[in-house]
C-alpha cells in the first residue's frame, strides 16, 4: 500500500476522508500487473475531485504509483483489485475547509486479492433481492464514487445468503437505480434500458461501455426512470461493474428469468475488453 507515495498503512487522524468521507475512490481490475480501463477510471476520479472541489493529483504521478503497487509482488501479477482513494487531506475540525495555504490531497493506493465468484454467476445468472434501504436523492453527488457508502453498507447487510450476491436499490421516490455494487440493465422487446443516475447512484465504467456498445451496434438504449414493475416485466436483466463484468439475472425476489441472447452478446464483448490478450 502506498500513502502519498510512501509504503505504509497509516493516515493522519485529521484526514477529512476519515472524518467526513470527504473524497472519492476508484476500484480497478488488474490483469498481468496492468490496471484495466485506466483512462475511463481516471476521468471519473478527476470528475469527482472537481465536483467536490478537491485538487486532483498529477495524472503521471498517480499512474506511476499505480504501476508500483501493481507490480511490486510477482505473485499478484495474474489478477488483483486496485483501489485508489483520494481525500481532501488534513484539516481542522468542522465541515468548512479553513486553511491559509492549499492542503495537498491524500493519495492511497492498495492492491487487493482478486475476488473469485462462482462461474455459474456468469453462465446461469444470479439471484437478486430488492433492498429495503433506499438511496437519497442528491444531484450534487450523483454519478461520482464519493467515499460515503453508508447506504450501500446498510443495504448489503440486509441479507447473508451466499447464493444471493447482489441486491437492487431504489431511491426514495421508488425508482430502481442500481445494485449495491453494480449497475443494472433491462432488455425488453429488443431494446436496452438502464436507470438514470443523474439524481443518485453511480455512473459505472462498464455501464458507460455498454451504452457506447449499444450505439456502435445501432441498438436502442434508453437512460430513463425504471420501476420495480419495469424490472419484473423485463425479458432479460443483467448487472455490471468493473470487476464482475456482466452477470445475467435469473431471479429477483422469486420472479424467474433466463439469460437471454442480448445479455450473452454484451457479456461476451465486455469479457473481451476486460481480458485483453
Amino acid at each position: 500500500m502506498l500513502i502519498n507515495g510512501v509504503v505504509g498503512t497509516q493516515i493522519s487522524v485529521q484526514d477529512r476522508g476519515l472524518h467526513y468521507g470527504d473524497g472519492v475512490f476508484e476500484t480497478l481490475a488488474v490483469r498481468a500487473g496492468v490496471p484495466l480501463l485506466w483512462d475511463r477510471h481516471m476521468q471519473r476520479l478527476y470528475a469527482g475531485c472537481m465536483r467536490l472541489g478537491i485538487t486532483p493529483p498529477d495524472t503521471a504521478l498517480l499512474a506511476a504509483e499505480a504501476c508500483r503497487v501493481c507490480t511490486h509482488d510477482s505473485s499478484n501479477l495474474a489478477q488483483g483489485v486496485l483501489k485508489i482513494i483520494i481525500t481532501r487531506g488534513e484539516g481542522a475540525r468542522g465541515y468548512r475547509m479553513i486553511t491559509t495555504t492549499p492542503v495537498p490531497a491524500t493519495r492511497i493506493l492498495a492492491l487487493h486479492p482478486w475476488a473469485s465468484w462462482p462461474e455459474e454467476f456468469v453462465q446461469r445468472g444470479v439471484r437478486v433481492r430488492v433492498c429495503a434501504t433506499r438511496l437519497g436523492i442528491n444531484p450534487a453527488l450523483a454519478g461520482i464514487k464519493h467515499l460515503n457508502r453508508l447506504e450501500q453498507v446498510l443495504a448489503r447487510n440486509e441479507w447473508s445468503d451466499a447464493d444471493i450476491p447482489e441486491g437492487l436499490m431504489l431511491d426514495t421516490a421508488g425508482c430502481v437505480i442500481e445494485g449495491t455494487m453494480s449497475n443494472v440493465f433491462v432488455v425488453r422487446d429488443g431494446k436496452l434500458y438502464t436507470p438514470d443516475v443523474s439524481r443518485c447512484g453511480i455512473a459505472g465504467i462498464v455501464r458507460g461501455l455498454i451504452i457506447e456498445l449499444a450505439k456502435e451496434w445501432s441498438l436502442e438504449c434508453a437512460i430513463t426512470g425504471l420501476t420495480l414493475h419495469d424490472i419484473q416485466d423485463a425479458n432479460e436483466i443483467f448487472l455490471c461493474n468493473s470487476l464482475i463484468g456482466v452477470w445475467p439475472v435469473r431471479e429477483i425476489d422469486g420472479v424467474h428469468l433466463a439469460p437471454g441472447p442480448l445479455t450473452r452478446r454484451i457479456a461476451a464483448r465486455i469479457n473481451e475488453i476486460m481480458n485483453p490478450c
